[in-house]
């Protein structure tokens, strides 16, 4: 999902403090619906690295803990986690016992992460939140001066009728307030079945830069990456070229429709934790055997954890014995 990032110029203190409440507001990258947001926002190709891995095991915000360690470190807190995984404590992690892992991760993830917007929204604490609730919290300075004083209004503009519309289709019941189930569904729409339309209309809008209502090949390459001055396109990058031409693009008319969008991005029931559990044993498993050992997970530790240890720890503020 791409990061949101709204430059402003704080003209005095106080403006200070109206951009604070802004800060409130659902983060872009829950906005944006990827077809991998299930797991991981990032691509899924080992051989332009490992990071959709290291979130679909981790957890996407325990990824970014891990990425300030040591390698020392990671294998230490890895080999923790592995005895974690291993339930039946016979020494091996089968391949339930990894996908009831990386489950129970993504479940926590979501858990966590409505958890940490809720008392910022149910400013009345009544364990629900109303649409002027969340409104008023998000948007309440800017709604009273009309994005005047904000530096791109029409984007704050199409934020807010974004929400509306997202918050309106959560809300299953009509009544303009969210249950925590229902608020869950606002901030993770791809979780549950009846907000898939709005998911293909999300990404529909995200992706088709030119508004013709439809996705071509450029904006569809466009969508997963920009090429730095001089550099030769990757082969990932040719492979979801073709990708667009010989699948997604099935009618065959060089852009991808409301449908074809559909089917791209909600193919049906795909159990992504079920093939990233399989994914990982086949690509550690030595022996062949259909389990892998503590051994073998340590042994190739980048897959499952990795380490850039940027700043070793520096910027670290929270670490846990155990995840």
């Amino acid at each position: 999902m791409p990061q949101q990032s709204v430059m402003m110029l704080l003209k005095s203190l106080a403006s200070f403090y109206i951009l604070a409440a802004v800060a409130f507001a659902v983060p872009a990258q829950e906005k944006r619906i990827h077809h991998n947001a299930d797991l991981s926002d990032h691509i899924h190709n080992d051989a332009h690295g490992f990071q959709y891995d290291h979130e679909a095991f981790l957890g996407k915000e325990e990824a970014k803990t891990f990425d300030q360690l040591t390698p020392e470190e990671s294998k230490d807190k890895l080999a923790k986690i592995v005895d974690r995984i291993d339930t039946d404590k016979d020494g091996y992690v089968t391949h339930t016992e990894l996908h009831h892992w990386i489950k129970h991760r993504q479940r926590r993830y979501i858990e966590e992460n409505v958890n940490k917007h809720w008392n910022d929204y149910d400013k009345n604490q009544d364990g629900k939140i109303a649409w002027e609730e969340y409104k008023n919290t998000t948007y309440g300075y800017y709604l009273d001066e009309e994005f005047d004083d904000v530096e791109d209004k029409a984007t704050y503009k199409s934020m807010l009728t974004r929400d509306e519309r997202r918050f309106k289709t959560a809300d299953r019941d009509g009544d303009g307030i969210a249950t925590r189930e229902e608020f869950t569904a606002f901030l993770h729409p791809e979780e549950f079945d009846y907000m898939r339309d709005l998911v293909v209309q999300e990404t529909l809008e995200d992706i088709d830069k030119n508004r013709d209502g439809k996705i071509d090949i450029d904006e569809y390459i466009g969508d997963m990456y920009t090429p730095e001055n001089g550099e030769s396109e990757p082969d990932w990058v040719k492979t979801e070229r073709k990708h667009f031409s010989e699948f997604r693009d099935a009618n065959k008319d060089g852009y991808l429709d409301t449908g074809e969008v559909s089917h791209w991005i909600l193919p049906g029931e795909v159990d992504h934790a079920d093939n990233e559990a399989k994914h990982l044993i086949h690509e550690t498993d030595t022996d062949k055997d259909g389990k892998i050992t503590k051994k073998e997970i340590l042994a190739n530790w980048n897959m499952f954890v990795g380490s850039q240890a940027t700043n070793y720890g520096e910027d670290l503020t929270k670490r846990h014995d155990e995840l």
